[in-house]
């Protein structure tokens, strides 16, 4: 197995320390149902019971899996399952993929973590009548048992605000059973599937962000595809006016809302028009150095921490260079005005206090669009960008 190395990453305290606030209150319908294995194989063969692209792919090992059939064999109860109907009818799997995909896999014949034939394990904790069987080795009593068996479902569905699912993201992240605690990108990738997330994906193998990240794998808690999706959302809010945007924002909060909001087909070209050519400006010109900072002791040496702050204002100011047709005018000298601009008392406060503040995230990425291509000299062309639809000035 290839063991994980997972990068540095540099974040301020206050989006580590990042929550939701006290006013975010929902109005949730749930209720529950008792759905056979039967109903509930055929709604996610119709894809209509959807497992969330990331939620731990199945785990189990085979002598997990038989014990579970064994029991309900035995006609023992079964723990109940967790779902959320979403907005496009459909039911997400929040909590039970487990043992859903075991009774699946079971009837199928076929055992998902190696694709062997599935029969039931020899151990003794499973009963002699069925040890070692296949599903088509049971009698058809046997047979009708595990199909017809019913679980008991939790399923809920956000009624207000109506504007989204957000609600979803503070249930998967309060009850969520898995063996660690998600991340919040973990949880989105969860919560907010469709043409926005297949598109962090496909962005994420982007090869020179594989370079700028640091790692030619893809992180295996989904912070290099929250910094994608973090360049869309932050780009929004440096570059629309200041009053209409809020004074401070939670990261985490904004971000979901940004996802939920813009997960449509329409918005995907353009947003990977937008990174890929950004992306590729930095690399060629900048360097696989470009998102990180300078050591405090020494500013001709770099640290190894990535930086998420330094990311959003190196990448969101030479994206609105390109918009503006002004970026491959500056190239000579770009790496050297980044770092003279980071050896700065002012910029270095904009990177790592207050950091959610709207009016920081606007001046530390207006600072690095002005440093990165001597805006003195084009006091004619203001900072601005149109992003989904929105042009903003400042």
């Amino acid at each position: 197995m290839k063991e994980e190395q997972n990068i540095e990453i540099e974040v301020p305290a206050d989006e580590r320390d990042d929550f939701y606030s006290d006013d975010d209150l929902f109005e949730i319908s749930s209720w529950g149902a008792d759905l056979s294995f039967r109903e509930l194989i055929a709604r996610y063969d119709d894809d209509e019971l959807v497992k969330p692209e990331l939620q731990r792919n199945y785990v189990w090992d085979k002598a997990e899996a038989s014990r579970f059939i064994d029991s309900i064999l035995l006609g023992l109860p079964v723990p109940s399952i967790f779902l959320a109907k979403t907005l496009d009818e459909k039911l997400l799997i929040i909590d039970g993929y487990q043992r859903l995909m075991t009774v699946r896999d079971f009837v199928k014949g076929i055992f998902s973590t190696d694709g062997s034939i599935f029969k039931l394990s020899r151990s003794e904790k499973i009963h002699d009548r069925w040890k070692g069987k296949a599903f088509l080795e049971l009698t058809p009593e046997e047979q009708r048992k595990i199909r017809n068996t019913t679980i008991h479902a939790i399923v809920f569905m956000q009624k207000h605000p109506v504007d989204g699912d957000t609600s979803l993201f503070q249930v998967f992240e309060r009850i969520n059973s898995g063996g660690r605690s998600l991340l919040p990108q973990e949880i989105r990738n969860c919560v907010y599937q469709g043409p926005l997330n297949s598109l962090l994906f496909e962005l994420n193998k982007v090869p020179e962000w594989r370079a700028l990240w640091g790692n030619p794998e893809p992180d295996s808690r989904m912070r290099d595809m929250e910094c994608i999706l973090r360049f869309f959302a932050l780009s929004q809010l440096a570059t629309e006016s200041p009053k209409t945007s809020p004074s401070r924002v939670s990261l985490k909060k904004y971000l979901n809302q940004f996802m939920g909001q813009n997960n449509q087909e329409s918005l995907c070209t353009e947003f990977k028009e937008r990174f890929i050519s950004a992306v590729h400006f930095t690399y060629e010109h900048i360097g696989t150095n470009a998102f990180h900072n300078i050591s405090p002791s020494n500013p001709d040496r770099d640290v190894t921490a990535f930086s998420a702050t330094i990311f959003d204002s190196v990448l969101i100011a030479i994206d609105v260079g390109i918009h503006n047709g002004i970026a491959e005018n500056y190239i000579e000298g770009i790496a050297d005005r980044r770092r003279n601009l980071l050896k700065s008392n002012d910029y270095q406060k904009s990177v790592s206090q207050e950091t959610m503040r709207s009016e920081t995230i606007r001046k530390r990425v207006i600072w690095m669009y002005q440093a990165l291509l001597r805006i003195s000299e084009h006091r004619d062309r203001p900072f601005r960008l149109i992003v989904t639809g929105h042009f903003a000035n400042a």
